[in-house]
């Protein structure tokens, strides 16, 4: 039996309500908001939350592989997949492999992994899907996009949802894409991109797939499809005999359509509170669609055990942005006068000598005194042994604020920075700054927790590092 053997989720802190949306723009608002990703996250930074909330307290040293699927990647090339995996602290023996260009690369990543697991040459593989994706300011996908990222790990024990079935076919449309200088998705227009493509194949490939499964629709529990809106979903669902009852919330209202992480998204929603004997369907679709179909196991009760924030608890812990304008800056949608300091500068060299410090937020603990101290150092600083210390977690740890600066002259889209010295639990102290935050709530003492974040291009590249913020 293989299948999903755990889950995670991440959907960002921020909400733009439709009605602001409107406010900026003008036309009807319409009740509902999107997710919103900070100016300091991207595809990349949304892929380790999600990563990091599958794995919990667990370490991942079974996790043989990472697949990352996405449409965007900050880079064109360079194999990012390998970067989460860093990040995550995966073993440095795992194969990681970058699933771009498609909106359905999420569910065609599944079932590579699945093969792998069923061929033998891995045994739990992780897939994890984010999306940042930009409509048009003033269009309709403005308001509909959203930003998250979710997380499957694959594999052959404890599996909490088996694969008892899978379709997938291949249709080449012109619909719905972005070309490599392109800021904004471009779309044909609605009736021919949403009948003739979206409708169409996906009601092929689910067709044919109970088919050869010789499962029907009154069969499926609950029925997972990526969709352009709701409107969409809801005719496709009612065109292959599934009613309303089997097709759960899609968070089209809450998160917004996002995009290659959605079908993992709305199954990570559904697995949280799934019974066993449930079948699912899940429907990726691009270019083709896949279909496929899961039944949900005994284990699932233990899964649900795990200390995960998953979707639910995203959903709760957020806050709306104050104005559109916000937005656009987050955004990069206006120019705004720049911070008049020095250029930031950035070394390849120096990011590779010092990775476990910077992606993977090492500590290093004293082996004579047992004192943690961030970053490495040659020399304890409690009682100067020198060049004996071993390596400590500390993203994983939780901390307190230990002092603050709020600082309005360095070059931040949100200011003010938070400049932040935070102790961890356990020991260790290290200087950064905070994010997803409201300066005016920031107090000593307040309980923080790590965040991978980007932190500013440089060279032609994106430099990222650690930031805290207040517990979600």
């Amino acid at each position: 039996m293989t299948g999903i053997t755990s889950f995670g989720a991440y959907i960002p802190f921020y909400r733009l309500t439709h009605r602001e949306i409107a406010r900026a723009w003008g036309g009807r608002a319409g009740e509902g908001e999107r997710a919103v990703a900070n100016a300091d996250e991207d595809s990349i930074t949304m892929a380790v939350e999600a990563v990091r909330d599958l794995l919990g307290s667990s370490e991942g040293r079974d996790v043989d592989g990472l697949i990352f699927a996405t449409t965007t990647s900050p880079y064109s090339e360079k194999q990012v997949s390998a970067m989460i995996a860093t990040v995550a602290d995966l073993r440095h023996d795992v194969r990681t492999t970058d699933y771009s260009g498609s909106l359905r690369s999420a569910t065609t990543a599944i079932l590579a992994a699945i093969d792998s697991v069923k061929a033998g040459s891995a045994s739990n593989v992780i897939v994890t899907a984010a999306d940042t994706r930009l409509g048009a300011p003033k269009s309709a996908s403005e308001r509909i996009f959203g930003d998250a990222a979710s997380a499957l790990q694959l594999g052959g024990d404890k599996v909490i949802a088996a694969l008892i079935a899978s379709h997938s076919t291949t249709d080449e449309m012109t619909d719905v894409w972005r070309g490599s200088g392109d800021q904004f998705v471009s779309g044909w227009e609605e009736r021919f991109s949403v009948t003739q493509g979206y409708q169409r194949v996906v009601r092929q490939a689910v067709s044919e797939l109970f088919e050869r499964s010789a499962i029907g629709p009154s069969e499926i529990s609950k029925a997972i499809f990526y969709a352009p809106d709701q409107g969409s979903l809801a005719a496709v669902a009612k065109s292959l005999g599934l009613k309303a009852e089997q097709i759960p919330d899609h968070l089209f209202s809450s998160v917004g359509n996002s995009g290659t992480a959605m079908p993992l998204l709305v199954l990570s929603s559904v697995l949280e509170t799934a019974s066993a004997g449930e079948k699912l369907l899940v429907v990726g679709y691009g270019s083709g669609s896949d279909a496929l179909l899961f039944e949900v196991t005994d284990e699932i009760e233990n899964a649900k055990k795990s200390e995960r924030r998953g979707v639910k608890g995203h959903l709760a812990s957020k806050t709306n942005l104050d104005s559109y304008e916000r937005y656009a800056k987050f955004r990069e949608l206006i120019d705004t006068e720049g911070a008049r300091r020095q250029a930031p500068s950035a070394s390849a060299p120096v990011i590779w000598r010092r990775s476990d410090d910077i992606y993977k937020l090492h500590g290093y603990r004293c082996l004579n005194c047992g004192k943690i101290q961030y970053p490495q150092q040659r020399v304890c600083i409690s009682c100067q042994s020198k060049d004996s210390f071993e390596s400590v977690r500390l993203a994983d740890k939780r901390a307190s604020l230990f002092t603050f600066t709020l600082d309005f002259l360095n070059a931040d889209p949100d200011p003010p920075s938070v400049m932040s010295v935070i102790d961890f639990e356990g020991g260790g102290r290290a200087y950064m700054m905070m994010t997803d935050r409201n300066p005016a709530e920031v107090k000593i003492g307040q309980e923080v927790e790590m965040t991978f974040r980007r932190m500013y291009e440089a060279e032609g590249f994106v430099n990222y590092y650690w930031k805290c913020r207040p517990v979600r």
